[in-house]
């Protein structure tokens, strides 16, 4: 699998982080934004080949809309984005059925925090064939 540029939109450092050491690992090449503004900044300067994108940041639902929005722009709409999240475990709903819904929740897969790194490794191979 070639490297690819991966951009991971959530608010907890540590998190992004852990990630970042993880894809890095594999030859990835990762850039961070801590919230959807700063995502739709770099998106626009540097277009990843994914995205990473968490739910509740400064919004309980800022990732929700802003994964519609990105898909509703023809500029973004082939990127694949992983919604990964810890939203289940706030709120007790588990939204994984809806992904891929392309009204409500328009994204190629779902995963819930805390992520196992083997577990972020496939499903960000998969997304990016």
């Amino acid at each position: 699998m070639n490297p690819a540029r991966i951009l991971i939109v959530d608010d907890d450092a540590d998190i992004t982080e852990a990630m970042r050491i993880v894809l890095e690992s594999k030859g990835h090449t990762i850039d961070a934004a801590i919230d959807s503004k700063d995502a739709a900044s770099r998106i626009k300067s540097q277009k990843p080949d994914l995205i990473i994108l968490d739910v509740m940041m400064s919004t309980k639902s800022e990732g929700f809309d802003f994964a519609r929005e990105l898909k509703k722009d023809a500029k973004t709409r082939d990127i694949p984005i992983l919604m990964l999240t810890a939203i289940k475990e706030k709120t007790g709903i588990d939204f994984k059925p809806a992904a891929g819904d392309e009204t409500w929740l328009p994204v190629e897969d779902f995963l819930d925090k805390p992520v196992k790194p083997e577990q972020l490794i496939e499903k960000v191979e998969s997304l990016l064939k």
